[in-house]
């Protein structure tokens, strides 16, 4: 069902507390190199600021594994955010207690004020019902933002949102749910998924559910030479999983009644080591020798996969062909990412699903050329498998109340 949206809700003169994912890298100093998850969380902090809200905003920030540490503080992300907002900001270093509850009291109306990492208590992962009501008791209606942690239920995500009976969704994960929702459940056809990564573990509930959603399923990445061990072929010292070789072999002989194409390389890029320096070289599926490494899809299967990816009306793309963080070897991830931001140009719609998709399209500079970039990576991908994600069935759907 629809679910309730922040812009559905009166929010003058009460306290949000809203949970967003301010899970910025910092470099040695501190300092924050990339605040994409800042600026995508601005549209809903500026819009109850404006509206005479007293913001009570939340996060986790690393894994400091429930205890404090000083090194993964957001008190660099206070910093950012007072720098983009012209509304006060304070910052608490702490996320519960009284002189918390004292200082959230103490926010006047367009005010707003950031907790202290989240996981510096245990309780949070824990998704501990103690924890969640003392962060309860620093609002008076929740709001979740922070899609990237939805698939986790934890006392900031599912926990604290038991205690309130306004539970909306921020401007993001409303977008995130919108464009991720339209492509599983009503996608203009042809849908072709592009699934690539090192390892096949994560993706295979992925593959077997697009498999009953899609037309075209391409499978690239690591996770292709367990698809090719499993059928016999040699794979060299490239990555294998051999528990998941049945499974393979199972997805590839089962097409009776299946109306998807399931897809995979017919060439590959191989090399001695994982190092620029190594020397490569292009062969068939069928021709990897046993000393040597894949590390990337070959030009044959770059053509293949451009073909499908141009006829496709909704395209999915989550995981590169090959290990892409080495310029020799991201070729495959480089044409593929290329052909899928072609087909916005089109008239497509084209969804990247977090993760090093993002941080390689990122990398190009083209991340406007896509349909939607998701800022959830484990998250978008547990959506697209159709499983429910807790930080989403927390929320208030729309027929619940009339606020």
């Amino acid at each position: 069902m629809k679910k309730l949206s922040i812009r559905d809700c009166d929010v003058k003169g009460k306290r949000v507390l809203a949970r967003f994912d301010f899970n910025v890298p910092l470099d040695s100093d501190k300092n924050i190199t990339d605040d994409t998850r800042i600026q995508e969380a601005l549209p809903t902090i500026r819009n109850i600021l404006d509206r005479g809200g007293r913001l009570v905003m939340m996060s986790h920030l690393g894994r400091p594994r429930g205890q404090r540490d000083p090194e993964l503080s957001l008190s660099p992300v206070a910093f950012r955010l007072g720098e983009l907002l012209p509304n006060p900001l304070r910052f608490v270093e702490d996320c519960v207690g009284p002189e918390v509850e004292k200082k959230t009291a103490e926010l006047r109306e367009g005010e707003c004020l950031l907790l202290e990492n989240l996981r510096f208590y245990p309780g949070e992962e824990e998704n501990d019902p103690r924890f969640a009501k003392r962060l309860a008791a620093l609002g008076d209606m929740y709001v979740n933002d922070a899609f990237g942690t939805a698939h986790r239920a934890h006392a900031s995500t599912a926990g604290v949102a038991d205690c309130f009976d306004v539970r909306a969704a921020g401007f993001l994960m409303e977008k995130e749910l919108k464009a991720l929702g339209s492509a599983l459940d009503d996608p203009r056809r042809p849908f072709v998924a592009v699934l690539g990564g090192a390892k096949i573990k994560g993706k295979i509930n992925l593959i077997q559910s697009l498999l009953d959603r899609v037309d075209v399923l391409l499978v690239g990445g690591g996770m292709m030479y367990t698809f090719f061990k499993s059928s016999g072929l040699e794979t060299g010292r490239s990555i294998v999983d051999g528990a998941f070789l049945d499974l393979c072999r199972g997805l590839m002989e089962k097409k009776a009644g299946r109306q998807s194409r399931l897809l995979l390389p017919v060439d590959t890029i191989i090399a001695r080591e994982i190092d620029d320096a190594s020397p490569t070289r292009e062969v068939s599926i069928a021709d990897i020798p046993e000393d040597w490494i894949g590390v990337d899809i070959g030009p044959k299967t770059v053509s293949l996969f451009k073909s499908e990816i141009a006829k496709a009306r909704t395209v999915f793309w989550n995981g590169p062909m090959g290990v892409f963080e080495k310029p020799n070897f991201a070729e495959g991830t480089k044409a593929v990412a290329r052909a899928v931001a072609d087909g916005k140009t089109r008239g497509a719609t084209t969804i990247v699903g977090g993760g090093d998709s993002v941080a390689a399209i990122n990398l190009m500079g083209i991340a406007d050329r896509f349909s939607h970039v998701s800022t959830g990576g484990g998250a978008s991908l547990e959506f697209m498998e159709g499983r429910p994600l807790p930080g989403v069935e927390a929320l208030c759907d729309v027929a619940e109340a009339s606020l």
